[in-house]
């Protein structure tokens, strides 16, 4: 059995370890957060936590930083009206992003890049531009109809082009991405941000 103390403890030192980051960020002027100048250091963790998980949707958000639900709500929303965080809707999603810092592609790229099986066969197919729809599934596990309304959605959305095979647009966008963001990934996103940070440059 956890000891809820110990449940408390980690809740409060993942907090601290994210509010850090939200109230260093100069993208979060959190000062003005309160009339009474009081810090709220769930809001500040929440603002760190979005800026280097940049399109988590709210329940990972909630459940990350073992927040309730209408504590993670009134926090989100009052970051949106101060501006310092903006949301992008994705199909069944809501996705957080810090204001004003990533364009429109970018935030649906981020949006599909936080989707496991989408992610896996954008990062097979920047390593291996000549994947076929047989080669994805078998990488990733997943039917050949799973890559198929995969590769729908993201050739509808402007990342993937189905013209003649699969082809990743834009890649280096999205390369920047995942090195950027890679530990906010996964594995895989990570061993691939080793292998790809050499090709390209990015001001983080």
């Amino acid at each position: 059995m956890v000891e809820r103390g110990n449940v408390d403890e980690n809740k409060r030192a993942t907090l601290r370890r994210f509010a850090v980051l939200g109230a260093a960020t100069p993208l979060t002027k959190l000062a003005d957060a309160n009339p009474s100048g009081e810090r709220s250091e769930a809001r500040e963790a929440i603002a760190g936590y979005i800026s280097t998980t940049p399109g988590a949707h709210f329940s990972k958000i909630r459940d990350d930083l073992q927040l309730g639900t209408g504590e993670t709500q009134h926090h989100l929303r009052h970051l949106v009206d101060l501006g310092v965080v903006e949301s992008h809707r994705d199909g069944d999603y809501r996705r957080f992003f810090p204001a004003g810092k990533f364009s429109a592609f970018e935030q649906v790229a981020l949006g599909y890049l936080r989707r496991n099986t989408a992610r896996g066969m954008l990062i097979e197919l920047l390593r291996n531009p000549t994947a076929t729809g047989g080669d994805l599934a078998t990488a990733l596990d997943v039917s050949r109809p799973t890559v198929s309304k995969y590769a729908a959605d993201l050739e509808e959305k402007g990342l993937l082009s189905r013209e003649d095979g699969y082809a990743v647009r834009r890649p280096e966008t999205l390369i920047t991405l995942l090195v950027r963001y890679a530990d906010s990934f996964d594995a895989n996103a990570e061993t691939f941000a080793s292998e790809a940070a050499g090709l390209i440059s990015f001001d983080p």
